[in-house]
């Protein structure tokens, strides 16, 4: 919805395996297409006249522990469909998200580093430690125009959660406005990575907005918003909703956000293309309360 705002309704052609939402699809065109299909990729793009492609289709970390071999599949092959197009020239520009999950329990935890070790142990952040390769071999060996961002974990009163370990700091919200209380399935001081939707949307447009020299990254950049544990973000929902409770109940999420970092350095993306972040967790939490409310 950023990029009709941005570039007019019509000129921004979004896909799915099913339909979309009602604003999605009747502001503009909206194709039904699997990301896995690259005859239907290619085509919607040639169609159009495509120029950028945005490529979010992704099975998240939670899930693709349920289904390794799909989360695999899904998340390798549509980016090397869409690789493809732009180093046969059919597509000139690529956004891919990585995530920080690329990260492992051996990368140090706090202000990790853009370059670090990594040794990821989901699916999930495997195939994004993999995906991170090949776009920097596509853009050195092709010169692919391909950016990307390390998503931490996203806040969004617009999504519904979607399997993934950060997904908590969603849920919360919902069950605060309706029954007072949240049963929390990571640990109360468990500290990771986050940002507000519109922060990320923001540095998305951003990253893809920059003249290509600026991009010294092409593997993937971290990026920062803030960093909280489930207990801070319950005592500033509290400062609005004196009532509410949260208890502890850490479930199979826990041993992944365990392996994932506490607080990311994003300087590189600072330097390179002048990033800077706007939300803080009290501004977040009074957003979210505001809109879903």
């Amino acid at each position: 919805m950023k990029l009709r705002e941005l570039h007019g309704n019509e000129q921004v052609i979004a896909g799915d395996i099913r339909e979309g939402n009602e604003e999605l699809m009747e502001s503009g065109p909206f194709e039904i297409i699997d990301a896995m299909d690259r005859d239907q990729v290619e085509n919607i793009c040639l169609h159009y006249e495509v120029d950028q492609v945005y490529l979010m289709a992704a099975m998240l970390s939670a899930t693709g522990e349920k289904f390794p071999e799909k989360a695999w599949k899904l998340n390798m092959n549509s980016l090397f469909n869409v690789l493809d197009l732009a180093k046969e020239g059919k597509i000139s520009k690529i956004f891919w998200p990585s995530s920080i999950a690329v990260f492992g329990p051996t990368t140090p935890k706090t202000d990790t580093p853009q370059h670090t070790i990594m040794e990821p142990s989901t699916v999930y952040g495997i195939s994004k430690q993999t995906g991170e390769r090949w776009c920097e071999y596509y853009h050195r060996k092709y010169g692919v125009d391909v950016r990307s961002i390390r998503y931490p974990g996203l806040i969004s009163w617009k999504t519904l959660p979607g399997g993934g370990t950060t997904d908590y700091a969603i849920e919360i919200f919902h069950e605060a406005l309706a029954n007072k209380s949240y049963s929390c399935f990571l640990s109360k001081d468990t500290a990771l990575p986050m940002m507000y939707m519109e922060d990320a949307i923001r540095a998305t447009i951003q990253i893809m907005e920059a003249p290509s020299d600026q991009i010294k990254e092409r593997s993937s950049y971290n990026l920062s918003g803030m960093s909280f544990t489930p207990a801070e973000i319950a005592a500033e929902i509290k400062k609005h909703i004196p009532e509410f409770k949260i208890t502890y109940a850490p479930d199979s999420r826990q041993q992944i956000a365990d392996s994932w970092p506490s607080s990311i350095d994003d300087q590189k993306a600072s330097q390179d293309w002048n990033w800077e972040t706007k939300f803080t967790l009290d501004k977040t939490v009074q957003e979210m309360l505001e809109h879903l409310q």
